[in-house]
């Protein structure tokens, strides 16, 4: 038998007292009560139903080159909504969501096994840092000393280098489950000096799935040493489950954007959306513009900024895929968020559960800070500090139309 105390199974069979104990009760609500008697749990009824319906599980999801084994996290509420999370990478592997007839389908891209995220992979579901996104040419300065980083993006600096976050492996641990929310918090440690960065940084990340259907993202990070920090999460989202997702609608709360040259680097300047492609204060398709980005392959490849300007959490973004009429909103206390749709797969992706991804299949929106902010002084800061405690907040929440 298996049932749940807080968030760790509770495995095995009972005595032949308590066993005669729990076939005694008239119902399987009944039944749950009795076994959480008969173990000195709580007897709140309601209580014991919500802890029956959200749960999280684990299991072995492959084996690192070192033989070193790697675990994948299951959360589950009670309307079906599923979220898979490895410790490789604190990547989130699936997300299962209705349609509004009540299929279920896996709207995020990603792989079945270990390997496949081993052997490389755009970012599919992972934690980027210590700093997400691009700084120019791997330099920056700070505090009177120059640094240099791992250029792994032509002359740039990519997420976090050749080993970011997204390559190491997290520490995790389930969180008390209750009626309305399961979660899982990770941790990482970087070194001072690894990829080039100043300071030993301490990470968590805690994922919490809730009754309300919503996944949430909570960062939290300290350093000993004055460091660049912007993290995200570079989920590719695909409502339909499959396809590309030209046809997709999308809102931004942004009437600004951070232009780039032609290594994908801010100017510095920050323009106003109106008259572009990438004016989305109005729900409008992602194909319907995007050949006229001036990307090369074609799409989406920016930074908005959000109208919030991160000082609290606020809705950032709203997409719609109709077919499915799957519904995904974005909260953030992030002042900006990176439109990526996909544009550089070279080729069709053999994914999980058989499904397979061209170009265009699936779309980020990474709440962040701005790129290259580091080397931007007018853009918002990304610099932690020993005396400081670094926080920040996403929601991904999902529903249907």
């Amino acid at each position: 038998m298996q049932f749940n105390q807080g968030a760790r199974k509770i495995t095995g069979k009972p005595g032949a007292q308590r066993l005669k104990r729990l076939e005694e009760c008239d119902d399987f609500r009944t039944g749950i009560v009795c076994f959480a008697v008969c173990l000195g749990l709580p007897t709140d009824e309601s209580a014991t139903q919500g802890d029956a319906m959200m749960s999280i599980g684990e299991e072995i999801f492959g084996h690192m080159p070192d033989g070193g084994p790697v675990k994948i996290y299951t959360l589950k509420n009670h309307n079906g909504v599923i979220a898979k999370i490895t410790e490789y990478g604190a990547i989130v592997a699936e997300i299962h969501t209705p349609d509004r007839h009540g299929r279920d389908g896996n709207v995020v891209l990603g792989f079945d096994d270990l390997d496949r995220y081993v052997k490389g992979h755009p970012f599919f579901g992972a934690i980027a840092g210590r700093v997400a996104n691009r700084i120019a040419n791997g330099k920056f300065t700070l505090d009177g000393m120059e640094y240099s980083l791992t250029r792994n993006n032509g002359a740039n600096h990519l997420h976090g280098g050749m080993k970011g976050f997204d390559k190491k492996i997290w520490k995790a641990k389930p969180l008390p489950l209750t009626g309305h929310e399961v979660g899982l918090e990770l941790s990482c440690f970087s070194r001072d000096g690894e990829e080039g960065y100043p300071g030993n940084l301490t990470v968590t990340v805690t994922y919490t799935l809730t009754d309300q259907n919503e996944l949430r993202i909570d960062y939290r990070a300290t350093t000993d040493k004055a460091t660049p920090l912007n993290l995200t999460n570079h989920s590719y989202f695909n409502l339909a489950g499959s396809g590309d997702i030209l046809a997709h609608e999308l809102w931004l709360d942004a009437d600004h954007y951070t232009p780039i040259d032609e290594k994908l680097i801010p100017t510095g300047e920050i323009k106003s959306v109106k008259g572009t492609p990438l004016d989305f204060t109005q729900a409008t398709t992602i194909g319907s513009r995007s050949n006229r980005t001036g990307l090369k392959p074609a799409g989406y490849d920016h930074n908005f900024v959000l109208n919030g300007g991160g000082k609290t959490l606020a809705l950032a973004a709203r997409l719609v895929e109709p077919k499915s009429g799957r519904v995904m909103e974005v909260f953030t206390t992030e002042p900006g968020v990176q439109l990526y749709t996909a544009n550089n797969f070279p080729e069709p992706i053999p994914g999980a559960g058989g499904v397979v991804y061209p170009r265009h299949g699936g779309l980020c929106l990474e709440t962040q800070h701005f790129p290259d902010s580091i080397n931007k002084p007018n853009f918002p800061p990304v610099v932690l500090r020993p005396a400081d405690t670094f926080k920040s907040l996403t929601v991904y929440k999902f529903s249907t139309q």
